[in-house]
């Protein structure tokens, strides 16, 4: 399950305690990139068979690289390409058990087998994406996806 030993239970139970952390981490704290470099540290270390986590923030054309762990990734991405310009255009959760079968996947690391991006939206606007990615296939299932919304949700909601 999860790597911090002190997250104990099921999944979602586990996840439940990951957002108590991340609740703990932004409270009283509104600044984006300070935010998102402890979250992204968070999930990069307690969420097991990542090899990164971290978000690309919207600069109003395209995703800009913001906080992340794991290897340097690509600096740009459009909103027309790869699995985060799928969620940030859509503005829905993407879970991609096989990134080689994604139309217009961008390799920023060629281990990377899959993929789950969250969009960040505030009232409508786009924040950027919460994007993980792992070197295993079908690494993220639908209680991935529910717990790492909810913690996205939580950086969202502590924007001012």
């Amino acid at each position: 399950m999860f790597a911090t030993s002190s997250l104990t239970g099921s999944k979602p139970e586990q996840y439940a305690q990951l957002l108590d952390q991340a609740r703990g981490l932004v409270h009283g704290e509104s600044d984006r990139i300070a935010n998102a470099a402890n979250l992204s540290a968070l999930i990069y270390h307690a969420v097991p068979h990542l090899n990164w986590a971290g978000f690309y923030l919207f600069d109003g054309t395209e995703l800009v690289v913001g906080p992340f762990q794991g290897l340097p990734a690509c600096v740009r991405i459009p909103l027309h390409k790869g699995v985060c310009g799928a969620a940030a255009t859509e503005r829905v959760t993407q879970r991609i058990d096989d990134v080689d079968a994604f139309p217009g996947h961008i390799a920023c690391d060629s281990a990377s087998r899959s993929e789950l991006v969250v969009p960040l939206v505030k009232d409508g606007a786009l924040i950027g994406v919460l994007d993980l990615d792992s070197p295993l296939l079908a690494r993220f299932d639908a209680d991935d996806q529910a717990g790492l919304e909810a913690i996205a949700a939580v950086f969202v909601d502590a924007l001012r």
